[in-house]
């Protein structure tokens, strides 16, 4: 077993190990608990905590005619990964399923976390549902939700009088 100096920072953010053990998860149940104490009513900016398990990490970008997700989902097939869209939500979710074992050997560091996966990305504005595409090449997703017309910046040119 390996022990570790653990650092002390400022309220509401914590300080994981690299390295897994049974005492590293111990504590981070212990702040994850502290945090939903500390915040009124379990409301914290924390994206990702010790009960939400794994989500894919994504960038999104907004243009004047669309929106774009890109999200990091390496080494699944399309096949795996099911993308759905309800009022202004984008839902990206699948499972990733663990790999064969090592007879014989055993584990020495583990780190990648295994498990259905889900991941909801709230749109600040209106898109045209009917016109979403998404495509997957080389472990990205990446998805584009083009705006209503209602939605899209209208430049208005000021007249002088």
């Amino acid at each position: 077993m390996k022990l570790t100096r653990r650092q002390k920072r400022d309220v509401g953010e914590t300080s994981y190990q690299e390295d897994w053990s049974p005492f590293n998860q111990l504590t981070r149940l212990r702040d994850e608990i502290n945090r939903l104490f500390q915040a009124p009513f379990g409301h914290s900016e924390s994206r990702t905590g010790l009960f939400q398990g794994w989500g894919p990490p994504f960038d999104m970008y907004e243009d004047k005619d669309k929106f774009t997700v890109t999200a990091e989902l390496p080494g699944r097939k399309k096949e795996e990964i099911e993308i759905a869209f309800s009022g202004n939500t984008l839902t990206i979710s699948g499972e990733r399923k663990k790999e064969e074992e090592h007879k014989g050997a055993q584990n020495y560091r583990s780190e990648r976390y295994f498990g259905r996966f889900q991941r909801n990305i709230v749109l600040p504005q209106a898109v045209d549902s009917a016109k979403i595409s998404a495509g997957y090449k080389d472990g990205l997703l990446t998805v584009t939700l083009p705006k209503t017309e209602e939605a899209k910046r209208k430049q208005i040119e000021v007249q002088i009088t």
